[in-house]
């Protein structure tokens, strides 16, 4: 059965990829959502007006035997990290580093926990029975920015090399700051108290970010020499494959975060271990293939979230609460940008509406997806997984379709010397 629904997942996939590549001539991810959503709800109609019909039934009980949090946590998400980790270029980040840092820290931890607190009020409101640790999972998984959604949605546009280098940097760091404060969250929300102490998240973030670090770089040099010793491309692929799997299964034994680790490894393999330990034929497979593994998770992943609306409960309140996480999440992304402008406004430049930009550029996408279908059953999950897809919904369809209009508002503002 497990084969079946996977087999079945990958035919959606590039049906879908087929189509648009076709017809709509859409972003992929954008492409991919809107028909695993579109497929979701035709099958809800057909299983309305036809309640004896099976497949819908079928399809339903396929995706509740996926054990999302095991697929996902333990599996998907380390190769996501680490296709997107070695193409990070580390040169470019250093001009624009305080800005990235901030934003991939201070602001994605500003950001988790007025979010928590935010919409924690509004549940105190709507008599929504959800404690603050469980908003805090929601504001932890809705935190980081997909990089592949924003630059592909940037590609007819021309962006700023120093706007272009903290989108792309920040949505990388973010991964790894948002999904150590997505699992301690979690863990308080499942074992712990209701309102664990700022003291206690403060201790476990720090433990499990300076022993993801510390392993990552000691297995990415491990790594480098082992491909460095032999000159056969499978063979290097293969290593890498090793590197990835072995440093998360390690970090997860050792109680330290996994995602942190693989981030660490492929930054290090990305720009020492493919210039330095690899031939041009080597580069080639390696950076090809893992253009090809993040592409078809992202995919996979897209088609699956659009899917899971069969299997939600979509009654009135799970519904507002959605909706009104949308402007509470860009509300607080623009503080948190703003904060990060004023802290290193000293030392860089932002051009005309860099703020609306960088606010409007946070586009949420395969990472916050793999974290919303990676939460486990709860009385709380069908609130938050309401609220990440009308916030990834929006921002995927929305926001990446008006970017590139509102980043050519604004460069023509520059072009005349005023700011609208």
């Amino acid at each position: 059965m497990l084969f079946q629904t996977i087999s079945a997942l990958v035919v959606a996939t590039a049906f879908f990829s087929w189509f648009n590549q076709r017809l709509l001539k859409l972003p992929s991810n954008v492409a991919l959502l809107i028909m695993g959503l579109g497929a979701a709800f035709m099958l809800l109609g057909i299983e309305f007006l036809f309640p004896q019909e099976t497949i819908p039934q079928r399809l339903k009980r396929a995706l509740g035997e996926i054990d999302f949090y095991t697929t996902v946590m333990n599996g998907m998400l380390a190769f996501l990290l680490f296709a997107a980790a070695v193409t990070v270029e580390w040169d470019k980040l250093r001009s624009r580093a305080p800005m990235v840092s901030l934003l991939a820290t201070l602001g994605v931890i500003i950001s988790a926990f007025l979010v928590a607190g935010i919409c924690w009020l509004v549940a105190q409101l709507l008599s929504v029975p959800v404690s603050f640790a469980w908003c805090l999972v929601f504001g932890a998984l809705i935190a980081p920015t997909d990089p592949v959604a924003a630059l592909a949605a940037l590609k007819t546009v021309d962006l700023p090399e120093a706007l272009e280098t903290e989108i792309s940097g920040e949505s990388l760091f973010n991964d790894g700051v948002s999904i150590v404060l997505f699992t301690v969250a979690l863990q308080f929300a499942m074992t712990g108290p209701e309102n664990p102490a700022p003291v206690d998240i403060a201790i476990s973030l720090f433990q499990q970010t300076i022993g993801g670090v510390f392993l990552g770089l000691t297995t990415g040099y491990l790594a480098f020499h082992a491909i460095r010793s032999v000159n056969d491309y499978s063979d290097e692929v293969l290593f890498s494959l090793a590197l990835v799997m072995g440093t998360y299964a390690l970090a997860h034994a050792l109680n330290f975060s996994g995602p942190i680790s693989v981030v660490i490894a492929g930054i290090f393999i990305g720009n020492r271990g493919a210039p330095l330990a690899m031939s041009s034929q080597t580069r080639s497979y390696f950076f090809g293939f893992w253009r090809l593994i993040d592409y078809m998770l992202n995919g996979i992943l897209f088609t699956l979230l659009g899917l899971e609306v069969l299997i939600l409960n979509l009654h009135l309140t799970v519904i507002l609460n959605g909706l009104i996480a949308i402007p509470i999440v860009l509300a607080v992304r623009y503080i948190a940008v703003r904060f990060s402008m004023l802290s290193v406004g000293k030392w860089l430049d932002f051009g005309p509406g860099a703020s609306v930009i960088l606010t409007w550029s946070a586009i949420r996408g395969a990472f916050s997806a793999a974290l919303a279908l990676a939460l486990p059953a709860s009385d709380a999950r069908p609130f938050i997984l309401a609220g990440a897809y009308a916030v990834i919904v929006f921002s995927m369809v929305v926001q990446t379709l008006t970017l590139p209009r509102l980043v050519e508002r604004y460069a023509a503002s520059r072009s005349k010397g005023t700011e609208p």
